[in-house]
């Protein structure tokens, strides 16, 4: 459909065209290793969701449920309880409920290995003067923001979340006053400020948890790499090793080269990429049944993006170092964007 109708009538012009007069942008994957009791609990909870997506093949019911509990309980390892999913009695003529798997409490007083990465490089970030946007994109009832405030806080980091209550148009105005009042990193889901926002001041970006929405990562990586920018920004991706959550990534990554391909940034690992998956869902169900995650790490398939914007990177003979930001420099940008990215 692109190259039989749309290619010809396309002009793709992005911050890379002008990107001579920006600050380098690096993105990099951070894999980070689980540790017992984290280990072996989700190794029991992903054996017993297998087993019965396995049993339920095609119920969207189970996959929706094993998509959300893998990539979210083990940054929020308790109150989660029983998995239900549900299936239609041809009997009765209803929907009836079953047992998915049982999950286990872990302690939540406990800082675990992602978390202590995280809070690592926030720390070394700060060293060098450079405050945090942090992303999560569990809010709700399995809210993954309020934990990483309470551990920022715990280390003596000055965070604050933006929450979906705060109206569109007052973001910007919430950043000004956070910044006012000294804090160190932001956190909020991706959503909220993924486009309309310019994080000039937050030049490293660290996702906790990525979601599963590419449009969502792409436009939130960029809020910092913007016109205005004087700094080097730096992007990274936090995920468990050999879970659902690296999974996640690596699918995605496959999917941004495919579409980086259609924005004319050729590359035959994206071409690779296109497996024939209707979605992200039903690609991670077949992951988990059938490959159980052998092949490409997240990392690999990342660098292969990162490769695809030479202009984007500084010469390795010259590191760029970041300057001083003047105080009158603190504001937050309102120039409207000229990408979608």
């Amino acid at each position: 459909l692109f190259g039989k109708y749309l290619m010809d009538h396309c002009a793709f012009i992005g911050l890379e065209d002008i990107s001579d007069g920006l600050p380098s942008y690096r993105e990099e994957v951070v894999p980070v290793a689980m540790e017992e009791p984290l280990k072996g609990a989700y190794e029991a909870l992903e054996e017993e969701i297998t087993a019965c997506l396995k049993e339920h093949r095609g119920n969207s019911s189970v996959a929706s449920t094993m998509l959300n509990a893998l990539l979210a309980w083990p940054d929020h390892p308790y109150g989660f309880g029983t998995l239900y999913g549900s299936e239609f009695d041809p009997e009765t003529k209803c929907r009836v409920s079953f047992v998915i798997a049982e999950t286990v409490d872990l302690d939540r007083h406990q800082t675990y290995a992602k978390e202590r990465a995280l809070i690592e490089e926030v720390k070394a970030q700060l060293a060098r003067g450079r405050k945090c946007q942090v992303y999560a994109v569990y809010t709700n009832k399995h809210d993954v923001t309020a934990r990483l405030e309470q551990l920022f806080r715990a280390e003596g980091i000055r965070a604050a979340i933006l929450r979906a209550s705060v109206p569109t148009h007052k973001r910007e105005a919430w950043y000004r006053e956070q910044l006012r009042r000294g804090i160190d990193v932001a956190i909020c889901h991706p959503k909220i400020v993924e486009t309309g926002l310019d994080l000039l001041d937050f030049p490293t970006i660290l996702f906790h948890e990525t979601g599963y929405s590419l449009h969502t990562l792409r436009q939130a990586s960029r809020r910092s790499w913007r016109i205005g920018q004087r700094r080097p920004v730096e992007v990274k991706f936090f995920a468990y090793k050999g879970t659902m959550q690296e999974v996640c990534l690596r699918l995605m990554g496959k999917k941004l080269l495919v579409a980086l391909a259609m924005e004319g940034k050729f590359t035959s690992e994206g071409l690779q990429a296109i497996d024939g998956d209707d979605d992200m869902l039903t690609a991670m169900a077949r992951e988990l049944v059938e490959n159980k995650g052998i092949g490409e790490s997240a990392d690999s398939i990342w660098r292969n993006v990162q490769q695809l914007r030479p202009s984007t990177l500084a010469p390795p003979e010259e590191e760029p170092k970041d300057t001083p930001i003047e105080q009158e420099d603190l504001g937050m940008a309102t120039m409207p964007s000229l990408t979608t990215e």
